[in-house]
């Protein structure tokens, strides 16, 4: 499944909610689907700087495509990290850089969170962005 169809899900999947609190239900949801990474992985060299909770993302290269892997402490963070690995994982390197992630908007994502959380957000996007730029060397 391509990039944009994963986004054309996710933006269905969050249209069946008007009501924020279901929305956030949902992320806390994809959060708790998220398989568990290795503690060994969660050290200081794989934290996001920039984000109020503590978000850890790692990346490989397998079959040349990006495999992110990644928690956090806090629920509804783990959700949103969730979500992102499930748009951008699986994808090449150059798939990931080149991607226009229209679905935040779509889904109004970022009007619903504090700015601390969606500086956070960002962050996690630029570091799986490099990510996927670092391993396509």
């Amino acid at each position: 499944m391509s990039i944009n169809q994963i986004q054309d899900e996710i933006i269905e999947e969050f249209s069946c909610f008007d009501d924020w609190m279901d929305r956030y239900s949902l992320l806390i949801e994809y959060g708790n689907g998220l398989e568990p990474m290795a503690q060994a992985d969660k050290n200081e060299q794989n934290l996001i700087d920039g984000c109020q909770s503590k978000v850890w993302i790692t990346a490989e290269l397998k079959d040349g495509k990006v495999l992110y892997h990644a928690d956090s402490d806090a629920i509804l963070v783990k959700g949103i990290v969730a979500l992102l690995l499930r748009v951008l994982s699986n994808h090449t390197p150059q798939e990931v850089a080149q991607a226009n992630l229209y679905f935040l908007e779509a889904i109004q994502l970022k009007e619903h969170l504090s700015p601390t959380r969606s500086n956070g957000l960002v962050a996690m996007l630029n570091q799986m962005r490099l990510f996927a730029l670092a391993l396509s060397k």
